[in-house]
């Protein structure tokens, strides 16, 4: 194989991983795309004057709250689902005493729970 049908060779096996790669992360989902599973499942904790927020300083009304995280640090580290807290949280990776939403509350589905990971592996956007 000569030195250009290599690099074309080449080329081509990396266009081939970045049309993978985008096709697995699917279309963008914003802010906008996981306010509703927030509303629905963390705001009636997670708001001022509620349980969830005084115990963690954690509020979920807003962008800008998600992404001021609690008073021990961010919740949501944009690009990375995996060592995301809120992920962690949510996905049940941590001890059970403080998975959420807490106990009997109603739980995200699989749907949900791939939406707000999806959009925090795309950078957490706003809109």
């Amino acid at each position: 194989m000569n030195a250009v049908s290599h690099r074309c060779s080449l080329v081509a096996w990396l266009s081939l991983l970045m049309l993978a790669a985008c096709a697995r992360e699917g279309p963008p989902v914003t802010y906008a795309d996981v306010k509703p599973i927030f509303d629905q499942y963390c705001v009636p904790c997670h708001k001022p004057g509620q349980p969830g927020h005084e115990a963690s300083g954690l509020a979920l009304g807003s962008y800008d709250d998600v992404m001021k995280g609690t008073r021990f640090g961010p919740v949501v580290l944009p690009g990375d689902p995996r060592t995301s807290a809120l992920m962690m949280l949510v996905e049940g990776r941590v001890d059970p005493s403080i998975r959420m939403p807490h106990g009997d509350a109603p739980q995200p589905s699989q749907a949900e729970i791939d939406r707000l990971r999806t959009w925090i592996a795309q950078g957490a956007q706003p809109d």
